[in-house]
């Protein structure tokens, strides 16, 4: 038999189980590579939700962070506004009582600037008796004495009486001597203002009250 008959099936049969060896060694280490390949697919994967999720997070936390800014910068505002307001409405009532007072000055002035007629029989209905425009003695307490001088002091009709402050009209008295000053004129401007504005029953009425002019 040849000898080289007997070697090629021989060398046939060893290369075939190296290369059996061979193969089954290298898809082995695939094997174990492609593992290893798949779990740091896996890893690669959880780390990228993790950053994910640490970006979110992050996102979150700032806005968080710029909301609570907004929040307190509106309440320094709404702070700000109430404190505006009050001072506005404060300014309002200032404003309205000026105008309130204001308004009342004008009206009283132009009250006191319009002459109101004299009723003679009006007057004289309510006294029984007739009544002279402008006396001054028809005032609970004023007698021709004092009419007497008020008139030499100027104050001369009701109207000017009725204006005229009670310090200067007891200064008349004062003036004229002990047995003026002791006459109390409290009342004597208001009594005047009722005869001059022709309210007749209310100053009569009232003078049933009065003792020698005093309430």
């Amino acid at each position: 038999m040849d000898l080289s008959c007997l070697l090629i099936p021989v060398i046939a049969g060893l290369v075939g189980a190296l290369l059996g060896y061979l193969v089954g060694k290298a898809k082995s280490g695939g094997g174990t590579l492609q593992s290893q390949l798949e779990a740091r697919d896996s890893e690669n994967t959880i780390l990228n939700d993790t950053i994910s999720a640490l970006e979110n997070d992050l996102a979150a936390a700032k806005a968080g962070t710029s909301l609570a800014a907004l929040q307190a910068d509106l309440e320094a505002c709404r702070s700000n506004t109430a404190k505006l307001n009050a001072i506005i409405s404060s300014l309002h009532t200032e404003i309205d009582a000026i105008r309130a007072k204001h308004s009342s000055s004008q009206s009283f002035t132009a009250v006191a600037d319009l002459e109101i007629p004299f009723d003679a029989d009006l007057a004289a209905s309510v006294y029984g008796r007739k009544i002279q425009q402008d006396d001054l003695k028809i005032v609970e307490g004023i007698g021709p004495k004092i009419e007497e001088l008020y008139h030499n002091a100027g104050i001369t009709t009701w109207k000017a009486l009725s204006e005229t402050s009670l310090e200067k009209l007891q200064d008349i008295l004062s003036e004229a001597g002990e047995g003026y000053a002791m006459h109390n004129p409290s009342t004597w401007a208001k009594q005047c203002l009722l005869a001059y504005q022709g309210k007749w029953k209310e100053l009569k009425d009232w003078q049933e009250n009065l003792d020698g002019g005093k309430e």
